[in-house]
């Protein structure tokens, strides 16, 4: 079984999901295939589908949310140090081409959210990145074409 890597603060997003999965939305989603059946014949009750297509959907993420937590190797990034990019690094990178400054955190698949610079450890960038330090060049294919990054800063927070 592949362990998930993920930081304390994604760990507790998932948690937070399924608690609220299981405590607010599978209670109202039986009382709403309740209301549904009371209306009579449910071969044509268009709510009862509804109700049903939204529990399907609600028990086959409570499962995946469970099987990820199950799974997860929480790291802890305040714990880490050192001047190796790795899982939980926030970077700081100058484009080469454009001399624009970003800066990336590496976290795990489910907090990944490039709007506010989080990207997942499997993506392109995260990949060129990890096992650089501060000077190195990192390269990756993006949708654009290569891009070059240079390595400025390797924080952790």
């Amino acid at each position: 079984m592949d362990r998930i890597p993920m930081t304390l603060e994604g760990h507790s997003a998932l948690d937070t999901e399924l608690r609220r999965l299981k405590t607010v939305e599978r209670p109202n989603i039986i009382a709403a295939i309740a209301e549904a059946r009371s209306h009579g014949d449910l071969s044509e009750n268009a709510e009862y589908h509804a109700a049903k297509e939204r529990q399907s959907f609600i028990e086959s993420r409570v499962q995946e949310l469970e099987d990820k937590l199950a799974r997860a190797e929480v790291i802890d990034v305040s714990r880490l140090s050192g001047t190796v990019i790795r899982f939980g690094a926030t970077v700081t990178v100058v484009d080469e081409d454009t001399d624009k400054q970003a800066i990336y955190k590496i976290v795990g698949e489910d907090e990944a959210d490039v709007q506010k610079g989080k990207v997942s450890i499997t993506s392109p960038i995260a990949r060129a990145l990890i096992g650089k330090e501060e000077g190195d060049t990192a390269e990756f294919s993006a949708p654009g074409g290569m891009k070059s990054f240079e390595v400025v800063r390797v924080e952790w927070k």
